[in-house]
């Protein structure tokens, strides 16, 4: 049998170096700048297609598309989501005091735009109530000289409109164009300040904002909007006092349109494992109000509002106004975190779940492009949707193909179907914005096992709801912001120090007591962090050790008793 020998000679660290050298010897000069520049405007065939694949995504899944196995299920996804983008897309538009049209728009140019940008594979963006409330906040809060009200000509609501829909496209493309800037300077990770219980508890609140400010339209009170703190408040200070206006016909509108809506959408979540598509209740709703307020003339007998003209067809591109860029800029950084926090949370669950990646900056790009292009068309801000999104992974989406079939159906609406739509009661559109609300409602569930979990983040999410709720939605958020960092400061600096001691004959650690329980214990202790490790059990079997430093999170079994 053959052996091999080998041999090697034994150096002490000094002879090491004088024979190989140091390491210092072995690190290669720095480079100097216009070296750093030369290499720098390198590109090869390859690093040239490797960049194009990241920066449009489209080029790199398009070519391995599985059309047999993925094409129908894109197909039914986007074709659904496109049905339900439609009424939620009108709708979304009062909120955001702009003519309903104009989220028709929004509903097709910023899904194009993700379909080709977009990492995540199961999103749908679009409208989103909760920016469409923010941007209709600061609409009204900066033209309240010109608010919409019942008695005004078309000519004077069109005029009202095109100022309205101008600021609201020039948020739009100051919020690409923050995106962008962030895109370039890498700040995806500026996202993990909107913690999930921030978020969520930030949604919830703002879910009660968007219901408060559509009784006024559910009961056709000719009232404006209120801004600013306690606008929930003022709201329903308002219509107490106007309850004697209430329109009739717009009320009995509503709670038909409810009694509705309301079924439908639990039959939706009931039995979604049962059914291959979502009920499309929005639009059967859409379809038989407007005929019957057409057949019935309600607009003229019973004052009903109605959405009135839909022009076919897309507007002429045109440069927002920019010229109101400064007085909307800080408002306007807060719909950009709230809509990016969003719609990166949505892809990294669905991601998570479906076991593909998503990449933070590129989707700052993607959303931060789709904003700005939109906006050249009369877009209103836009982001990923939980509704849509929930129901395009759920109808059996598995690319970003499906966003073409979406586009497709919002297409179809603008070119031919828009006009049958102007008889639509207003009302309509009021309800369909609460029922959309139901997923943000259902939170309130979490807050039990969030209290179980952690106290502190149950503390955040209770602050930063009552803030929105009381407050406004940007304050709200600020307040939810700064009392969880407050949070986070407070557990570093009051962490509590423990030495572990290691079991005998294991790699089993726990906290050293001072009693006769340390007999159990290896007599050589193994301290594990001089600087003050924060220690909870989560049960009786797991014990976990978190650094405050670097917010780590180490678990290992506990000692058994």
């Amino acid at each position: 049998m053959s052996t091999l020998a080998v041999y090697r000679n034994i150096y002490t660290e000094e002879q090491f170096q004088k024979v190989y050298g140091t390491a210092k010897d072995l690190e290669r000069p720095p480079l100097t700048l216009k070296e750093k520049l030369a290499r720098s405007c390198k590109c090869s065939t390859h690093s040239f297609h490797t960049l194009l694949k990241h920066r449009i995504p489209i080029v790199g899944w398009l070519p391995r598309y599985k059309l047999k196995k993925w094409i129908l299920g894109d197909l039914i996804a986007g074709l659904t989501v496109g049905i339900v983008h439609i009424p939620q897309g009108m709708a979304f538009a009062l909120l955001t005091s702009v003519a309903p049209v104009y989220g028709l728009y929004t509903s097709f140019f910023p899904v194009l735009l993700y379909m080709l940008l977009g990492t995540g594979h199961h999103v749908s963006t679009g409208t989103f109530a909760v920016l469409s409330l923010m941007t209709g906040s600061v609409i009204d809060e900066h033209l309240f000289e010109n608010p919409l009200h019942r008695n005004l000509t078309s000519e004077e609501q069109s005029e009202i409109y095109a100022q309205r829909i101008g600021m609201a496209a020039a948020i739009a493309f100051l919020m690409g164009l923050i995106m962008v800037i962030m895109f370039v300077l890498q700040l995806g990770f500026l996202s993990t300040y909107l913690s999930e219980p921030i978020v969520k508890a930030f949604t919830n609140a703002a879910a009660f904002h968007v219901t408060v400010s559509q009784i006024q339209n559910m009961m056709g009170l000719p009232l404006p909007r209120p801004t600013g703190s306690f606008a929930i408040f003022k709201t329903l200070a308002s219509v107490f006092r106007a309850a004697h206006m209430t329109n009739v016909a717009e009320l009995i509108i509503s709670i038909l349109c409810l009694a509705v809506l309301i079924p439908i959408k639990e039959l939706n979540v009931r039995f979604r494992t049962k059914l291959r598509t979502p009920i499309p209740g929005e639009i059967i709703m859409v379809l038989v109000a407007t005929g019957i307020t057409f057949a019935s003339s309600l607009d003229n007998r019973y004052n009903v509002q109605i959405v009135g003209s839909i022009p076919a067809g897309f507007p002429t591109p045109k440069l927002p106004a920019l010229d109101i860029i400064p007085n909307v800029i800080g408002d306007t950084i807060a719909i950009t975190f709230v809509g990016y926090a969003v719609s990166v949370s949505l892809a990294m669950i669905y991601a998570e779940k479906h076991r593909y990646s998503i990449d933070p900056n590129q989707e700052l790009l993607a959303h931060g492009i789709s904003n700005m292009v939109s906006s050249l068309f009369h877009c209103f801000p836009s982001s990923a949707t939980l509704a849509t999104t929930n129901i395009l992974e759920s109808a059996g989406g598995h690319t970003q193909l499906s966003g073409f079939f979406t586009s497709c159906v919002v297409l179809v609406v603008l070119m031919w179907v828009g006009p049958l739509f102007n008889y639509l009661p207003k009302a309509v559109l009021a309800c369909i914005n609460v029922v959309s609300l139901r997923q943000m409602f259902l939170q309130f569930q979490e807050l039990p096992e969030l209290w179980k979990i952690s106290k502190t983040d149950f503390s955040v999410w209770v602050v930063t709801w009552l803030a929105v709720v009381i407050l406004n939605v940007e304050m709200g958020l600020a307040v939810g912001v700064v009392f969880s960092m407050m949070t986070v400061v407070c557990r570093t600096q009051r962490a509590q120090c423990s030495v572990l001691g290691r079991a005998i004959n294991t790699e089993i650690y726990r906290p050293i007591e001072q009693n006769d329980k340390n007999k159990r214990l290896h007599k050589a202790l193994t301290p594990i962090c001089h600087t003050g490790p924060y220690l909870s059990k989560l049960s009786n079997s797991r014990t976990v050790f978190v650094d405050h430093q670097t917010l780590a999170f180490i678990s290992y079994p506990a000692l058994k008793k």
